[in-house]
Order: structure tokens, then sequence, then C-alpha cells
């Protein structure tokens, strides 16, 4: 029940990927407002998991698990029934607080539940592998829902799920806590959101105001400034939602580094990969959905499987085999050309999920195992939130770069044109708003602006997947510079934090 009730956290991410394009025609959104409406709910969600976490551990992992269920379901209901883009992305972001609510209770309850190492790195593989259900699943329900109903189904979806796991839980799921937790730090938490929001702004913003608009790059050294400032208000808080101190254990901090840096290439892959394959390719968004479903299907069986390679090899070896195939992945499909068909594609979506299933389980067991049994909670949180920190700025930073080289080469190409300022705003805001113009447009002049789109597109692509390319090897080195080769059992860490604290 944990792991469905964690499903419609992941599911709402791969629904939400295949119907982006019908948001481009239904409400007229530019791309940089398609990576708000991705990026608002995974802002909030990060920066408010820290402090869910030291809730659940405070006041209990299983009423923080019924209220995040509830919360959830309430902002899905919103999100549904949203009008504009604006709306829209408030309505994300409100549902941010209710998966923050859900995550870390899901992995703090199955951690303090199986305490034998192996058990509990096998129910940790099956948790990482229900993302990876979610991940394929989102898919194909979007757009089976997106061919019946209108896109605003593709949310509510969410609320059936939840009032089942409502109804399981409370009979079915224990109750545990730390009566020595402190009180929840919202102060942290507001500077987290707020140095977070500054950064992403600054990287979302940048291809429609310039990299070098002094708004932008305040905004951005800013943000990392508030960033600096939570860092200290952290270190000298008397009830920190971030502890510090766990980022000394090489296992600790190399392990969720590895988990940030996975997810910067998967979650920033999908949103660009969605869009190719409706705008550029011409699926449907139900054609698309099965289309991505070898990617997301490779993590649903590879991640319960990756116990035992960690068995076999070890930590180290299985997360930067993961991390280099991500690699590979990237780079496969950093090729595509105007020439290129889904078939060309297929290879690297398939290593994407096969490095993220090897990834995501076997270093979210190394963070766990690392700590002390009463600070699951946080350590979970913290883990999640660096998952999808990792995944916001994947999104903010492939889709800027592919908006920044797509804007480019059409400005350069329309320039001799005199195209109205109204008509080059629709066709540099996005792809589907170019192929609007030009379906408008029609004969050679509308065939030659969808050309000059979908090829500009593909550019901006390859650029934003080669980036992601980089990192991703970046993640392989340090796993294999600073992972342990094995975890530790949790036991371990229970006694290396006595032993700093004696």
């Amino acid at each position: 029940m944990l792991c469905v009730s964690l499903l419609i956290v992941t599911l709402d991410n791969t629904v939400l990927n295949v119907v982006l394009p019908t948001l481009v025609r239904e409400l007229h959104a530019t791309t940089s407002q398609l990576q708000w409406i991705v990026d608002a709910y995974v802002m909030v969600f990060a920066g408010l998991l820290l402090v869910a976490g030291s809730v659940a551990d405070r006041v209990g992992r299983k009423r923080t698990f019924l209220a995040g269920l509830a919360a959830f379901a309430a902002g899905s209901t919103w999100a549904a029934f949203s009008g504009s883009v604006g709306v829209l992305i408030a309505a994300r972001a409100s549902m941010g607080i209710g998966a923050a609510l859900i995550m870390p209770s899901t992995l703090s309850i199955i951690t303090d539940m199986f305490r034998d190492p192996g058990q509990r790195q096998r129910a940790i593989g099956l948790w990482a592998g229900t993302t990876g259900v979610g991940i394929a699943l989102g898919p194909i329900i979007g757009g089976l829902l997106l061919a019946h109903f209108w896109w605003g189904s593709v949310f509510l979806i969410n609320v059936p799920i939840a009032a089942v796991g409502l109804l399981c839980a409370v009979p079915l799921v224990p109750d545990s806590r730390n009566p020595a937790a402190s009180r929840p730090d919202l102060a942290g938490a507001l500077l987290s959101i707020a140095g977070l929001a500054l950064v992403l702004w600054s990287l979302i913003e940048a291809p429609v105001r310039g990299w070098s608009s002094a708004l932008v790059i305040g905004a951005g050294l800013g943000g990392l400034a508030v960033l600096a400032a939570f860092a200290a208000w952290e270190r000298a808080s008397s009830h920190p939602m971030l502890n510090l101190d766990f980022f000394r254990r090489r296992q600790f901090s190399a392990a969720i580094s590895s988990v940030g840096l996975v997810t910067f290439g998967l979650f920033g892959a999908l949103f660009v990969l969605t869009q190719y394959l409706q705008f550029d390719l011409g699926y449907t968004p139900l054609q698309a959905g099965i289309r991505v479903l070898p990617a997301a299907g490779a993590i649903a069986l590879v991640a319960p499987l990756s116990t035992l390679l960690v068995r076999a090899v070890g930590t180290k070896l299985t997360a930067a085999a993961g991390l280099a195939i991500v690699a590979g992945g990237l780079w496969q499909i950093s090729g595509a050309t105007a020439a290129t068909t889904y078939l060309g594609t297929l290879p690297g979506m398939i290593m994407l999920g096969i490095g993220a299933g090897l990834v995501i389980p076997s270093c979210s067991a190394s963070v766990m195992g690392s700590l002390p049994r009463e600070h699951t909670g946080i350590g979970s949180a913290t883990n999640g939130a660096v998952l999808q920190i990792g995944g916001a700025l994947g999104v903010a930073v492939i889709g800027s770069l592919l908006s920044t080289r797509y804007q480019n080469h059409v400005t350069a190409a329309l320039a001799p044109y005199h195209v109205p300022l109204t008509v080059l705003s629709t066709i540099l805001g996005s792809l589907g708003g170019a192929l609007g113009v030009a379906a408008r447009v029609g004969g050679v002049l509308g065939a030659a602006l969808d050309h000059l789109a979908r090829s500009a597109f593909i550019s901006g692509m390859d650029l934003g997947l080669g980036v992601g390319t980089a990192v991703a090897l970046a993640g392989c080195l340090l796993a294999l510079a600073a992972l342990p080769a094995r975890p530790a059992a949790q036991g371990d860490g229970q006694r290396a934090h006595r032993r700093r604290h004696r």
C-alpha cells in the first residue's frame, strides 16, 4: 500500500509530460511556461521534503502519510479544473505539498519495518521499482485519458488512487515516530524554497530575457546567496531540517549526489522527448506514451533486480555502471537529426531506464543504511529532495538550452522576412506554436517554416541532451571516486553517529 500511494507521486510526473504538447495547443503555453508547470511542483516538493521528514519523525510517519494523500488529492482536483497557465502552475505547486508529505513517510516506514539489511534492500528495491511503474503507467494512462477526455482528466486520475490509499493505510500501515525529534525548521524551508526558486527562475527565463541579462544574472546569484544563507542557518540552528553532519559520511554524500545526477538526465530527457515524439514525429499522446514505455519499463524491471547486482559487485560499481549507461543513452539520443525516426532513439531510451533502475535503488539504500534509525525520516526526505532537485535542474537546464538554440536558429532564419512581432513571439515561444503558425500560413512558406522549426527544435534537443551526457559522466566518475564498495549496515550508521557525539 505504501508503494501504491507513492505511485501517484511518480505517476503525476510522466502523465504531465505526455500532456505538455496538449497544453501548448489548448492553453497556448510557451516552452518556459511548460518548464514552470513541471518545476513548480518539484520546487515545492523538494523544498518541503526536509520539513516533512522532520514532521514525520515528530508527529508520526503514518499521520504525515495520510495528510499527504489528502493534500495531494485536493491539489490534483484544483489542477484538473484550472483554466489558465498561471492557475495551473499554482495548483501544481500545491500538489507539491502533498507529495512532500507522502514520499519521506513511505521510505522511512519501510526502513523502520524492515530491520534486516537484506530485507530492507529488497524492500527499497520494490519501492524504487514503484517509481518505474509510475513512470511506465503515466504515459499510457495519460494518452488514454487524452484520447477520450479533456486534459484535466490526467490530474483527476490521482484522486481515486489517493482515496484507496487512505482507506487501506488506516488499518494496514503501522505508525512510528522519533520521540526525541526536534520541532520543524520553517525558516530553513522558506530559505530553501526561495533559493531554489530564484535559481530555477534564472535558468528558465534566460532564453527569453537573455543569458547576459542583469535580471537573470542577479536572480541566479541571489538564489545562490539565499542557498548559502540556508546552509549557514542549518549549521547554526538548534533544530535544523537538514543535518549537515550527515554529509561528512562519504557513503551518504556520494550516494545522494549520484541520485541527483541521474535524475538530472532522466527528467530533462523525458521533458524534451515527449515533445519530440508528438510535435516532431507526429504521434498522438497515446502513441507517444506507448513509445516511452520501453524506458519506463526498463526502470520498473531493473530496479528490483539491482539488489542482486549490489550483492555481486557492490554499490560503487552498480551506481557507476548505471550512470555510465545513462550517459550512453543521452549521448545516443543527442545524435538525432531531422531524418531520425523513433527507432533511432529507442536504444537511448532503454539505456536511460536501465541506468536509472540501477542507480536510484542502490544509492537510496546506501543513503538510508548510512544513518541511525531515529533519523530515517530526515534521511529519506533528504534523499527525496535531492532526487527532485536533480530532476528540476535537469528540466530547467536541458529545457533552457533547447529553447536558446531553437530561438537563435529561428530568429536568424526569419530575420530577412520582417515577421510581425506577435506572430514571431508565437513562433519563438514553442515548437507547437511555430507548427500552428505554419499550418495557418500553408503553401511553400508554411512548409518552410515547419521544416525550420522542427530542425531548430532537434538541434536544441541535441545540445541539451549533450550537456546531460556530460553531467551523467561526471556522476559516474564521482561514484567511482567516492562511493564505498559496499553499503554499510544501518547499525554501522548508528555506531558512527554515537562515536561523533561522545
